[in-house]
């Protein structure tokens, strides 16, 4: 999901954190590891919905490498946050600031909504949805698996002078505590369709294409707020193994469901539960501490950072490569083989990658990807 990672998201062209004077490549490698990320979800989670395989060694291997992968979405988020709200990029006004960002963001809308549509759900899955079924798809953001995200981004775009004016002037203690009131709303929403289930007075979340970023501004804060925090070398450490122990929870939780329904509803194993949340933060932080202290090779960073701006392309072309996959080895589609998975992801990161950065290569083809 320029764009969920920063001006640095799928979308967005990650750049340095504000107080630091170079590219920021902890940045850069945190935006090539979620979008591995979400390739991840969308390939294992075929076995991963696969009730045959249940419990099975397998789908445990599945499940945590899908499980796994649960805080890359908001990941994005955070570092788009941490340079589209830097007042350097709203110094011209919010008029000109919608021009760059929407110049960007609409003809890739666009063009992958109609991609998807025309390419795949008609002519390779033969659909034929109706224009009052395909008004509801828009309506809804689901014209195609994860496509919701270029809606997502597109809502955040169009508050962020509005944050951005607000925070100017407030420093770190205003940014920290209005995306901790704001995650922290998040959170408690996404408890609510679960404890009400249990309470037999079942509400649920309704997102659609113009509402759904609103359970992201708080990530979209948090990456503003968390810019400048810096660990120490043992710091980084130890938010490294807290965020692996959580993150080893959600797939726990995720795979011993329905049991402990309390826990389901208060800890629910989604983007903006509590517990992804916390690792989300704890990720961002420590990329941006790592960051800090890199000292790459002008080779080495530079190849960084085309991987690093290459993830938009790929995250708008690895579901059409995963099609094409699926109908070469159906056994991929069907989720019966970890091993068959686990070669269809290596090859869906593989071309995808490419075909992203020779897209970058074209005139036209540039400006969607």
């Amino acid at each position: 999901m320029q764009t969920p990672l920063v001006d640095a998201s799928p979308v967005a062209t990650p750049a340095p954190v504000e107080r630091v004077a170079t590219r920021n490549h902890g940045l850069d490698a945190l935006r090539v590891a979620a979008i591995l990320g979400v390739v991840a979800i969308h390939v294992f989670g075929l076995m991963v919905g696969n009730d045959d395989l249940r419990g099975t060694l397998p789908w445990w291997i599945a499940t945590a490498i899908d499980m796994g992968a649960v805080w890359c979405v908001p990941v994005f988020i955070m570092i788009s946050g941490a340079l589209v709200l830097a007042p350097r990029a709203h110094a011209a006004g919010p008029a000109h600031f919608y021009r760059k960002r929407f110049a960007r963001i609409l003809p890739a809308l666009v063009f992958w909504h109609l991609v998807y549509l025309v390419l795949v759900r008609m002519m390779i899955q033969g659909e034929r949805p109706g224009l009052g079924r395909l008004a509801i798809n828009v309506i809804d953001g689901k014209v195609y698996t994860a496509l919701y995200f270029l809606w997502l981004i597109a809502g955040l775009y169009v508050i962020a002078p509005v944050l951005a004016a607000f925070l100017k002037d407030g420093g770190d203690r205003r940014a920290r505590i209005t995306a901790g009131v704001a995650v922290f709303w998040t959170v408690v929403a996404y408890m609510i369709p679960g404890v009400t289930q249990l309470l037999n007075q079942s509400r649920g979340i309704s997102l659609g294409a113009w509402n759904r970023w609103f359970p992201y501004v708080g990530f979209f804060l948090a990456g503003w707020a968390l810019r400048n925090v810096l660990l120490s070398r043992r710091g980084i450490a130890l938010a490294a193994v807290v965020a692996l122990v959580l993150q080893a929870e959600v797939v726990w939780q995720y795979g011993i469901r329905p049991e402990y329904p309390w826990l389901q509803a208060l800890l629910p194993v989604n983007a903006s539960g509590l517990v992804t949340t916390i690792v989300s933060g704890l990720l961002f932080v420590i990329a941006v501490s790592l960051g800090a202290r890199w000292t790459l090779s002008e080779r080495a960073g530079d190849r960084l950072r085309k991987l690093s701006d290459a993830t938009f392309g790929v995250f708008l072309v690895h579901l059409l490569v995963l099609r094409v996959v699926q109908l070469l080895v159906p056994e991929v589609g069907q989720g019966t083989s970890l091993a068959l998975t686990a070669g269809a992801y290596a090859v869906v990161v593989a071309v995808s990658f490419v075909l992203s950065h020779l897209a970058g290569k074209v005139p036209y083809l540039r400006t969607v990807v």
